[in-house]
């Protein structure tokens, strides 16, 4: 089902692809009964989980948020000249739109700016508010970033030259083959000519990786244990908090951070009449994030129509923007 409106208040078109939000009960309930318990992280983010998100990238061992402001401040000019002119932005997971600021600001003769994301409220209220901001006309769409995405024709001037903008390293909460899937589905819809700045979060010594993941303070563990909190407010879920806690371990093999809740001790969580068992040390995996080197990202791009142009990183490599081009 697919409804569009232009415009739509101030936005120049908005368009609601209606995408599937998940059945939290019906997840929890499929992801407990598998051999290795799991649980998408996209439950992380509901109003509390999200607050407590934004405090996680302001402390001192979450690097990603910081390091990448700082690439795309000292860089700002480099890439939006590699960009050119007359680009129209399209952002993958806008979010608050927080980040386009710059690029806005620094592209020559930007066309316009469509922001993507799956939560419609928020979407609607964030682009929005741009309006009042920037002079260029902006639009929304409500949909799921991994599912193919046809752009409306003939609503914005200039469309014809698109940037897609990824920021946040998102992509290496995927696995490398849904990584490349959701690159195949940018190139078609952004098209021929198209260009594709990303974030992504690089390899360094795990032990840094670890303390990101589980820093000091205990912020990154009351957010895993949030999931279990959730099933408790939303699903009159029967269990322990006491019982588990969180888990950051390095994946060598996959070269990746994983997130766990792990039972300390043998305990059960008891959803809808159903009990799952958990034998101490068994746990319950929340979040993967894959770490690349460039030469693995250049790797994985080239099974995609997209082609590696340029990488701008800061001065300990921790981190890298991107800026891919459609063949």
């Amino acid at each position: 089902m697919t409804d569009i409106t232009a415009p739509y208040g101030p936005l120049a078109y908005f368009l609601d692809l209606h995408p599937d939000l998940g059945d939290f009960e019906a997840d929890v309930i499929k992801g407990l009964s598998l051999s290795q318990k799991a649980l998408s992280p996209k439950y992380f983010y509901d109003a509390y989980g999200s607050k407590i998100f934004n405090h996680i990238t302001e402390l001192e061992e979450y690097y990603p948020t910081r390091t990448e402001k700082e690439i795309f401040q000292k860089n700002a000019k480099a890439i939006t000249a590699s960009i050119g002119s007359g680009a129209a932005i399209f952002e993958y997971g806008s979010g608050s739109s927080e980040k386009i600021d710059w690029l806005i600001n620094g592209l020559a003769d930007p066309t316009a700016y469509v922001a993507l994301d799956i939560s419609k409220t928020h979407l609607i209220e964030s682009a929005s508010s741009l309006t009042q901001t920037y002079k260029l006309p902006i639009a929304a769409i409500c949909a799921d970033f991994h599912t193919p995405i046809i752009l409306p024709s003939g609503l914005l001037p200039q469309e014809e030259r698109w940037l897609g903008f990824f920021p946040g390293s998102t992509l290496g909460n995927m696995t490398p083959e849904g990584a490349v899937a959701l690159l195949k589905n940018a190139s078609e819809t952004l098209g021929s000519g198209a260009k594709f700045l990303l974030g992504v979060d690089l390899e360094k010594d795990p032990a840094i990786l670890r303390a990101a993941y589980d820093d000091k303070k205990g912020v990154t563990a009351a957010f895993n244990l949030n999931l279990l909190r959730r099933m408790q407010r939303e699903l009159d879920a029967e269990l322990c908090l006491d019982d588990f806690v969180h888990q950051a371990l390095f994946n060598d093999d996959l070269c990746r951070i994983e997130m766990h809740l792990r039972a300390i001790k043998p305990t059960s969580i008891m959803v809808k009449g159903r009990r799952f068992s958990f034998d101490e040390g068994e746990t319950l995996h929340t979040e993967n994030s894959h770490k690349y080197s460039v030469t693995r990202l250049k790797k994985l791009i080239e099974k995609t129509p997209w082609r590696l142009e340029e990488v701008w990183t800061d001065p300990k490599d921790w981190y890298a923007a991107c800026l891919l081009s459609n063949r």
